[in-house]
């Protein structure tokens, strides 16, 4: 027979859980996880958010197979989806979880089951999966990248440089891009300064951007280089003028 929604043998985490640990969680469980794709699981490990909702669900005689849709939001702004099945057809009636990464493969499976062929199916319609979240804005390469932020952070020698607040946020970072930031030039100063602006982009765990703006210069007394870090463009390229004036 088919079932309500409210009787699908499926207990969600007690906390909310990162799109990390949800994967890890999953795959832990799941007997078939080995034969996943390399491809995939290496797309997984950008991944920005998370959810999972019941796709289809069939109890008939003390058996039950129930399949859950898991799908990951991507840095690149794609999303990845993988499915559980689970069932109870195997000896001993024990719990058994399944996941591959297609609907094909997912069918495959499910007709194998012991199941009656007579008793339908109850699907449930697609929801909307996700809670929009904006495309990433740069092309970010995966690295050791909160240690990278305390490393710049680190060698900022201005008095108005990044917040302790600013600091604790990058330490969940797991991806960055460094450019090389033109546009508005910076007044002239003494003949032979040099002044050079970086942006350090970092994507952090929960699909936020946070952008460190380096100033690198020599409009110093002795011409020693100097790096200046902010985080807004406009509050580097303000200090690059200041610079500039004390010096000229």
């Amino acid at each position: 027979m088919s079932v309500p929604y409210e009787t699908a043998a499926y207990e969600p985490a007690e906390s909310p859980e990162s799109p990390e640990e949800h994967l890890a969680r999953l795959l832990g469980r799941a007997l078939n996880s080995f034969e996943l794709p390399d491809e995939a699981l290496r797309r997984l490990d950008c991944a920005l958010a998370h959810d999972s909702s019941l796709h289809s669900a069939h109890h008939s005689a003390g058996l039950h197979r129930e399949t859950y849709r898991h799908t990951w939001l991507l840095a690149d702004g794609c999303a990845l989806t993988l499915w559980e099945l689970v069932h109870n057809t195997a000896p001993g009636s024990e719990p058994q979880h399944e996941v591959y990464v297609d609907e094909e493969e997912l069918r495959a499976a499910t007709a194998r089951l012991p199941l009656p062929s007579d008793t339908p199916d109850f699907e449930l319609p697609v929801l909307v999966q996700l809670s929009p979240v904006p495309a990433p804005r740069h092309m970010y390469v995966p690295d050791d990248s909160a240690d990278h932020a305390r490393r710049l952070l680190r060698r900022a020698e201005n008095a108005d440089q990044p917040g302790a607040d600013t600091t604790a946020l990058l330490k969940s970072a797991f991806a960055h891009q460094i450019t090389q930031a033109f546009g508005r030039p910076c007044r002239a100063g003494r003949i032979g300064l040099g002044y050079s602006l970086y942006e350090h982009a970092f994507l952090l765990r929960d699909g936020r951007e946070i952008s460190l703006w380096e100033v690198e210069h020599t409009a110093t007394p002795d011409g020693r280089h100097m790096c200046e870090v902010y985080t807004s463009e406009d509050a580097a390229r303000d200090a690059m003028e200041r610079r500039a004036a004390q010096v000229s």
